[in-house]
């Protein structure tokens, strides 16, 4: 277990009564969207690593288990408090921590932010995930070459969806949207790490690839790269 974290410079360091915990694991989309935001906003917090293949995986565990009964990463835990499912914990972090936020002022904005967001987090990265793989290849038996024609066909049709929308978009800036990074720019950079990985040609993609080579630049951001993680394999 080791301390995580990065402070955008200039930015005072939040008043914390406990240090966070994150169990997470490195290669998770949606632990990798917490860190950034962790860093983001300048929270130091614990990095508990839960394997997700180790011994059948480690988030089955009964311990585990105890801290989050749907056995998924990551769980935050601030205190005696704890919580599940990232785009919970990321408007968690935005109400309790409100120093450099992760949401516009407007409505309207915060609105369109958490559509980006949500469209990334709950109808593109869910069918790559992990425990839905696994199930092609165990439940339904599809071979590896079956299986990967899945993981690319959904991450294209996914991600070319956001390219179309982000490339029109009189809101976008540097990141999703505007000139400062949100919690859309948190869930754009890990799903683009996975396409990277999957194989996908993400040249197809300039306006993603421009809005990951700018959070890039941000130390918060190569901060929470999963290869730089305490249990990067």
């Amino acid at each position: 277990m080791t301390s995580n974290g990065a402070r955008r410079s200039g930015s005072a360091p939040p008043l914390l009564v406990t240090a966070m915990r994150l169990l997470n694991y490195f290669r998770s989309s949606a632990s990798y969207r917490v860190r950034i935001a962790c860093n983001l906003k300048g929270l130091p917090y614990e990095y508990v690593p839960i394997h997700l293949n180790r011994n059948g995986g480690e988030q089955f565990g009964p311990e585990f288990s105890e801290v989050n009964r749907q056995q998924l990463v990551p769980v935050l835990q601030d205190g005696d408090f704890h919580i599940a499912q990232s785009l919970a914990i990321l408007e968690y972090l935005e109400e309790r921590y409100p120093d450099a936020p992760l949401l516009p002022a407007d409505i309207q904005a915060r609105a369109r932010v958490r559509e980006i967001a949500q469209y990334v987090a709950c109808d593109v990265s869910p069918l790559n995930n992990l425990r839905i793989l696994k199930f092609l290849t165990g439940g339904l038996q599809l071979s590896e070459e079956q299986k990967t024609m899945w993981i690319v066909h959904w991450l294209e049709t996914g991600l070319s969806a956001l390219e179309n929308q982000l490339k029109q978009s009189s809101t976008r800036g540097a990141f999703c949207f505007g000139d400062t990074p949100t919690i859309a720019d948190c869930c754009l950079v890990p799903q683009l790490f996975s396409a990277k990985r999957f194989g996908v040609d993400i040249e197809r993609f300039p306006t993603l690839q421009s809005i990951d080579r700018n959070c890039q630049e941000m130390e918060a951001f190569r901060l929470a790269q999963p290869g730089l993680q305490p249990d990067a394999e």
